[in-house]
């Protein structure tokens, strides 16, 4: 929905402030703006989807509190009625406010959506920040004894402050394709936690994954949740539409959801395109096909590279970049199917090697979820060390759910909003990962992979959507950077990416 900027930290000028928070206008290019009070610098791009009145603005202000917030709050009409909340405008933004005003940081609770937001008490100065539970909505933090600096992305950071590499990151990043827990490129700048909340200059925990067995839910509760989690991702009030790969997460969301627009994209030698046409006779949506050229896709990579001051996590994140930004003449707001296969343990590679474990090895482990050729045992055992649950599989879905997952949706966020559209994941709504986390390996395989979302929704699809093999998001590095086949892709991946992120840096 928007890029937010926010500093406590007095060396920072109004120019400088400016400068790094110009640097994210593309997550919010419809309304842009800067406050000044005592010694807060409080900034907000607003993309507008919900009451794209000028009323719904933002920093937005109520009894000496202000507010900024990136994300969506899909119950807040809900809110309004059960809460008896004295609304003036007609956005989820002024409802976080009201309860906050009432609830204080119980309020986050009762809120469902993707969000992270900063609130400033200007009576007291405290300073309140929270992300939503699974980290849907990106939030990093610089932090110096009391001086902080909160943003939308680590772009702003890196040109407030002098930032350095961080070379166990870059480990991370090799051998994992991503950073974990808190960790970022830089050493100074932090992943603020999901479901967690920042008040007193301390950070509290207020949601976790329960790892614990459970029954698997009926048949009709599961279908129901999982149809209302797309019905509430649709609220909006500019046009939606869904990524439609032909894959079953994204065809079972076009299905639910009925969008006039699916978007799905490849190259020439290497596309899903009959199969979003299959998954679309019932839909009956306008398809729209992007194909991408070798050259297209490397001058696309360099300048996400240089905007993101990262590297980027995996190759599809160009594409779903280029896709995005052709979708911006159609729809502002996007369904995508990230969260299905970590919920119902998709990857059956990993999840049933990990069943048949009494103990996690970590060159079993590396053969069969990492990327990177290059041997690190420090990396792996900092990235499974700690993981709660008593058997190798609740630590795997843990790892899978929390650690994988915000990978997946750092890509998916940072790829759509670089083009001015919301990308929503309706199969990461939090009802639904308390409903089916901890049921069991004989459920979700029943007839085979993510049986239970075949089940419950083969009277939508086509049979050959149900019965398709799971495949990735196909982008052969081999043939992009006319490597020898010999080659691994990925180590000339992330070699490519940390020289280029080295060019900005210098």
């Amino acid at each position: 929905m928007c890029g937010i900027l926010f500093t406590n930290d007095e060396s920072i000028s109004l120019s400088q402030f400016r400068k790094a928070f110009n640097l994210m206008k593309h997550r919010g290019p419809d309304f842009s703006r800067i406050i000044q009070k005592k010694n807060f610098l409080i900034g907000h791009h607003r993309l507008s989807i919900i009451d794209l009145n000028k009323r719904s603005n933002q920093p937005f202000q109520l009894n000496n509190h202000i507010l900024i917030f990136n994300g969506e709050i899909y119950n807040y009409k809900n809110l309004i009625a059960e809460h008896k909340l004295n609304v003036k405008t007609k956005s989820d933004t002024e409802v976080i406010l009201l309860m906050y005003l009432k609830y204080g940081s119980k309020c986050l609770k009762y809120m469902n959506g993707m969000f992270s937001f900063v609130i400033i008490n200007l009576l007291n100065h405290e300073v309140f920040a929270a992300r939503d539970r699974l980290g849907i909505k990106p939030l990093y933090w610089w932090k110096q004894n009391n001086k902080i600096i909160f943003s939308s992305e680590i772009s702003s950071i890196v040109k407030l402050k002098n930032c350095d590499l961080d070379d166990f990151a870059i480990r991370q990043y090799r051998k994992l394709r991503m950073t974990l827990k808190d960790h970022t490129f830089y050493s100074q700048i932090k992943s603020f936690p999901p479901g967690s909340y920042f008040k007193n200059n301390k950070i509290y925990k207020y949601w976790k994954l329960e790892i614990e067995d459970k029954k698997p839910p009926k048949y009709d509760e599961l279908r129901n949740l999982i149809e209302d989690s797309i019905k509430i991702r649709k609220i909006s009030d500019v046009p939606f539409g869904t990524f439609l790969s032909g894959g079953l997460d994204s065809s079972i969301i076009s299905a639910v959801a009925e969008p006039n627009h699916t978007w799905t994209v490849g190259f020439h030698n290497n596309n899903e395109f009959k199969w979003s046409d299959l998954a679309n006779k019932k839909i009956k949506s306008k398809v729209h096909k992007l194909t991408l050229n070798k050259n297209n896709f490397k001058n696309i990579l360099n300048n996400m590279i240089k905007k993101r001051f990262e590297p980027l996590n995996v190759p599809n994140e160009v594409l779903l970049y280029a896709l995005s930004i052709k979708m911006k003449n159609y729809n502002t707001v996007v369904l995508s199917g990230e969260g299905a296969d970590e919920l119902f343990w998709g990857y059956d590679r990993i999840f049933k090697w990990a069943v048949k474990k009494k103990k996690i090895n970590y060159q079993e482990f590396d053969n069969i979820y990492c990327y990177g050729s290059n041997k690190d045992d420090e990396v792996i055992d900092f990235a499974l060390n700690g993981l709660p649950g008593k058997r190798v599989q609740d630590k795997i879905s843990y790892f899978m759910q929390i650690y994988h997952l915000h990978g997946l949706l750092r890509r998916l966020d940072f790829s759509s909003m670089l083009a001015s559209v919301e990308a929503r994941v309706p199969f990461v709504d939090h009802r639904l990962v308390e409903l089916v986390s901890g049921t069991p390996f004989a459920w979700k395989f029943k007839n085979g992979v993510k049986s239970p979302l075949k089940t419950i929704f083969k009277d939508l699809l086509p049979d050959k959507i149900i019965s398709r093999k799971k495949v990735g998001f196909p982008v052969n590095l081999n043939y992009i950077f006319n490597l020898n086949e010999n080659i691994n892709g990925y180590d000339h991946w992330f070699n490519y990416n940390i020289s280029k992120l080295s060019e900005i840096k210098t």
